[in-house]
């Protein structure tokens, strides 16, 4: 029981950044139809970012983490503004090489900027790992699933009871009513990109002092992220949130009992299970016709 609980909590850290990884493709891609490729590039740059202010400018962690949002919002707005906004999205091969393109170039970049060896952000809290009857955890993975948990919370509630997020959902559901309606949808596909670009940067930068920071990080984050979206459902951001914590948890049990060596194979293997079982994803609502 002690160690079902500590995967537990272990899962339910790594399933909170895994949620907002998510969350940010699926609302990218239900808004726009676009499918990022260069997500787990943007989750780099958030923990590039995090160690270019911690370790090398001295800046504190925490306000390397507002920072690195504001450097992911402001890339995914000029990505979305020069490369996507004068391009017709329903041409998915050619979406679909800009994308790549720009994951290449960013994973190039980062490489060159920085070298191929792992950086290590320091993290500001003591390393003596907090105690709670039988469980442990160390106080900046606390920290992570608290932020992420406030990150989400205010997400939800923007997007359901903002007039930018009925805007995004509009927009979401029917393009031209929404344009009909006054809603100003080349507004709103950069604003979705930004915010989409915005929490896999955060998520990157959360986890910097958790794992190394090296360029090929976020080729599994990318994975990752399809993975959980596959498991919501494509553009239910909801589901994207509970696959976000369904993968970390199939992860974490799953290393904790089988063997840590099996661990993303297991992750992978559920998503190919419920690809042939549930294609629609496990948390993805019908939709009713007429």
């Amino acid at each position: 029981m002690d160690q079902f609980l500590q995967h537990l909590v272990n899962g339910a850290v790594l399933g909170a950044t895994y949620a907002l990884l998510g969350i940010g493709l699926t609302l990218i891609f239900g808004i726009m139809k676009v499918v990022n490729f260069a997500h787990g590039e943007l989750y780099t740059l958030g923990a590039y970012v995090a160690y270019g202010l911690v370790s090398v400018l001295k800046l504190d962690f925490f306000s390397s983490l507002l920072i690195a949002a504001a450097v992911g919002f402001i890339f995914g707005a000029i990505v979305e503004f020069v490369l996507l906004r004068r391009r017709d999205l329903a041409n998915i091969d050619e979406v679909m090489l800009i994308m790549i393109g720009v994951m290449i170039i960013m994973q190039n970049a980062e490489l060159l900027f920085w070298g191929g060896v792992a950086k290590i952000v320091p993290s500001p809290f003591s390393q003596e790992p907090l105690v709670f009857g039988s469980v442990a955890i160390s106080a900046t993975r606390l920290f992570v699933l608290a932020a992420a948990a406030v990150l989400l919370v205010v997400f939800y509630f923007g997007i359901e009871r903002s007039r930018l997020g009925m805007a995004m959902r509009a927009t979401f559901q029917d393009r031209d009513a929404a344009k009909i309606v006054g809603v100003n949808v080349s507004r709103i596909y950069t604003l979705t990109f930004a915010l989409g670009s915005a929490l896999a940067a955060t998520a990157g930068a959360l986890l910097a002092p958790v794992f190394m920071v090296s360029p090929a990080m976020g080729d599994l984050a990318s994975l990752k992220a399809f993975a959980i979206v596959i498991l919501g459902g494509l553009g239910n951001l909801a589901g994207a949130a509970l696959g976000g914590f369904a993968l970390a948890m199939i992860e974490e049990f799953g290393a904790g009992f089988v063997s840590t060596a099996y661990r993303d194979a297991l992750g992978f293997a559920v998503i190919l299970f419920v690809m042939i079982v549930r294609p629609q994803g496990l948390f993805a609502i019908k939709e009713r016709v007429g």
